[in-house]
């Protein structure tokens, strides 16, 4: 393989550079001899993450310099780099893992209306956070900064991007990808037989990554 990008993956919400799938895909770039980067997202501070903050840090450690980068983002991580790689030139690749498009429809929809509305008026709702196993409050903010991320049809730019979405996904329907994808030619979605987590699946998509980026 050659390589001759950077590559930095962003996890996913409520979620840290600790993942199962973060640490495998780093262990297995390092076996090539390359550095996968893995930023915390959570900054210290989940209570007050939005995917503004995700992308603004982003741009800051990562992108300050305009070399070539292959994104790869899981969940909230892939909305993420697929918002990047709209407005940087130099992010050549995208690969998105169970990316959440359509993330407040899908997720807001499990709450309900009066779920919704008192986490609004107080501010702050608990959430389960997986890397730090116990739930942590998530302040309303974060649900008011996404809409401004849901309309997909504004992602335009023709970069190569790689789709891995699994076709029992609880969290985010792969029916979200299956339309980002037919509706851009640069786009190639791979289903595999796994839920959200594709923690199933993890040598499987290796080889997908391997392949796309060769």
């Amino acid at each position: 393989m050659k390589i001759v990008l950077r590559y930095i993956y962003l996890h996913g919400l409520a979620s840290n550079p600790g993942s199962a799938k973060a640490v495998y895909l780093r262990d297995r770039f390092a076996e090539l001899g390359v550095s996968l980067f893995v930023p915390d997202l959570n900054q210290g501070d989940f209570s007050h993450l939005t995917l503004t903050r995700q992308i603004q840090q982003i741009q800051a450690e990562c992108l300050s310099t305009p070399t070539p980068i292959t994104l790869i983002g899981s969940s909230l991580g892939g909305l993420t780099a697929a918002w990047l790689g709209e407005y940087h030139t130099f992010i050549q690749r995208l690969v998105l893992l169970a990316p959440a498009f359509g993330f407040l429809w899908s997720w807001l929809s499990t709450l309900g209306e009066e779920a919704l509305h008192q986490w609004q008026v107080e501010g702050y709702r608990p959430i389960y956070h997986y890397g730090e196993q116990k739930e942590l409050p998530l302040s309303y903010k974060f649900v008011e900064d996404i809409r401004q991320y849901e309309q997909t049809h504004r992602l335009k730019r023709p970069i190569p991007t790689l789709i891995l979405h699994g076709q029992h996904d609880e969290v985010i329907p792969i029916n979200e990808s299956l339309i980002y994808a037919k509706e851009r030619s640069w786009v190639q979605l791979i289903p595999f037989n796994s839920d959200h987590s594709l923690s199933d699946v993890k040598a499987e998509i290796w080889q997908s990554i391997l392949a796309f980026c060769q």
